[in-house]
């Protein structure tokens, strides 16, 4: 849930960079940018697997470029929609992914499990009694938004739908 979080912050960050703009419209409403928590959290599975540091450097490029292509079509496929377009982009996938970015989402990603979850780590054992109340209150704030998100999108959906008809 916190990298779902970060990446919220860095995509955000890069859309203010770039277009002026902090936000964005993603697929959740809230500050959760699930790719982004889903992603490391296979990362850091594997590295607990005690995976050989080549292996791992090169899930760290498959895995994000994966789970980004997952997630749009996905995403696509449910509710009509790309939140995202690399199409234009130099050796891309269906828009969906492209070279240029899982060049970066690799970058980020050996930086996440080599350098930032070892700090994370570091810091949940020092509030991990408030982390105990803050995970139940986190889990009820991304559930919310994922219903909320997933109940107004369907049903922007179905008016499409019965639109285009």
């Amino acid at each position: 849930m916190l990298y779902s979080f970060l990446g919220w912050v860095l995509e955000g960050s890069y859309n203010l960079y770039s277009l002026g703009t902090f936000r964005k419209e993603g697929f959740l409403r809230g500050p959760f940018k699930p790719m982004y928590g889903f992603a490391p959290l296979l990362l850091l599975a594997a590295k607990d697997l005690g995976l050989s540091l080549p292996l791992m450097i090169l899930l760290a490029l498959i895995i994000p470029s994966a789970v980004e292509y997952a997630s749009g079509w996905l995403l696509k496929s449910v509710f009509h929609k790309q939140w995202w377009d690399y199409s234009g982009m130099p050796y891309q996938l269906q828009g969906h992914i492209c070279l240029k970015f899982s060049l970066y989402w690799w970058g980020l990603a050996t930086v996440c499990v080599y350098c930032l979850q070892p700090l994370i780590e570091r810091l949940y054992l020092r509030i991990s009694a408030l982390w105990l109340l803050l995970l139940p209150l986190a889990a009820l704030m991304l559930a919310a938004d994922l219903l909320w998100t997933c109940r107004t999108r369907r049903r922007s959906v179905k008016g499409l739908e019965l639109g285009e008809g």
